[in-house]
């Protein structure tokens, strides 16, 4: 078989697993992978740039190469490699979690249980929960599901239509670096440099489809277009600046301003400012289901480049 038809078969089993399933509830390999990181970090850590470029290195790099000797170790094994691929779609993915945690602050919203909300946003999102109120908490998980649809599934699939079983492992060891050590911390502000930038560089092409599928698949293409040019280079981030902005035209809503992480307060752009309306709590259903459609668009648009790129190469 194919290595362009081992990949369309083993994401789509992944997606499939993901939805049955959702996230293993223990022995994830993700939060395996956090653990060595942060191993790693206790040993490496200097307040400096070229250290925290080795960190980046050993981890995603060590991850990357492991993926590589386990794909390599199965090539000649089609059903294997299926399985293979389809294992590590699962274990990158988080699709099916990320809805549930969306939905499950919703329900705390539409009951009235603010402090219920509060205490599960952590689970979504690094905000500091305690200084918003329902309205924002409603808005700061719109936010987390667009922007995670394109770090948790998106980019994933991009990559491994790229790279396969390397691309979607390598993808994720670099996303959950950036969300370890790459933030702008007192701490991290050098040692997290590259891992910033190199979750910037990978995660490009998949905030660019998620932003198109966002387009495609919200009933108002216009308004999203819009949005998308007029608001995403006004985003601090390169690449949840055109997945929010298209999100916020689609939902027609008002996405950005104020928000506070760890105590440090940020003032971002408005997004869709013009046009939109504030987020309600009925919005975030209807991110979750964006974010489904957006995701299996995903998997028919890379299956379908990667067989592209197969039959030109063969």
């Amino acid at each position: 078989m194919r290595a362009d038809r081992i990949f369309a078969y083993g994401a789509a089993a992944g997606l499939v697993v993901d939805l049955l399933l959702a996230d293993p509830r223990r022995g994830h390999p993700v939060a395996a992978f956090g653990r060595g990181a942060a191993g790693a970090e206790s040993r490496l850590w200097r307040d400096h740039r070229g250290w925290g470029a080795l960190h980046t290195l050993v981890c995603a790099g060590g991850a990357t190469g492991a993926a590589a000797l386990a794909a390599r170790a199965v090539r000649n094994r089609p059903a294997a490699a299926v399985a293979l691929t389809a294992a590590a779609t699962w274990s990158v993915v988080g699709g099916t979690s990320l809805g549930r945690e969306a939905r499950a602050i919703g329900g705390a919203l539409a009951a009235g249980d603010v402090e219920l909300a509060r205490e599960r946003l952590p689970h979504l999102c690094g905000r500091d929960p305690q200084s918003l109120d329902g309205q924002q908490i409603a808005r700061a998980v719109v936010e987390s599901v667009a922007e995670n649809t394109s770090d948790a599934v998106v980019g994933a699939l991009v990559w491994g239509a790229l790279g396969g079983v390397p691309g979607l492992v390598g993808f994720r060891a670099v996303n959950t670096l950036d969300a370890m050590v790459g933030h702008k911390s007192p701490r991290y502000r050098r040692y997290g440099w590259a891992s910033a930038r190199l979750d910037d560089v990978a995660g490009w092409p998949g905030a660019r489809l998620t932003a198109v599928l966002a387009v495609a698949a919200g009933g108002r293409p216009r308004e999203a277009v819009r949005a998308w040019r007029a608001d995403a280079g006004r985003h601090p981030s390169p690449n949840a600046g055109p997945v929010e902005a298209s999100f916020a035209g689609a939902l027609g809503v008002r996405l950005g301003g104020t928000l506070a992480y760890g105590g440090r307060v940020e003032h971002r752009p408005v997004l869709n400012g013009e046009a939109g309306r504030d987020v309600r709590v009925t919005d975030i259903e209807r991110a979750v289901r964006l974010s489904r459609r957006v995701s299996v668009l995903a998997l028919a648009v890379c299956a379908a480049g990667r067989l592209v790129m197969g039959r030109r190469v063969g």
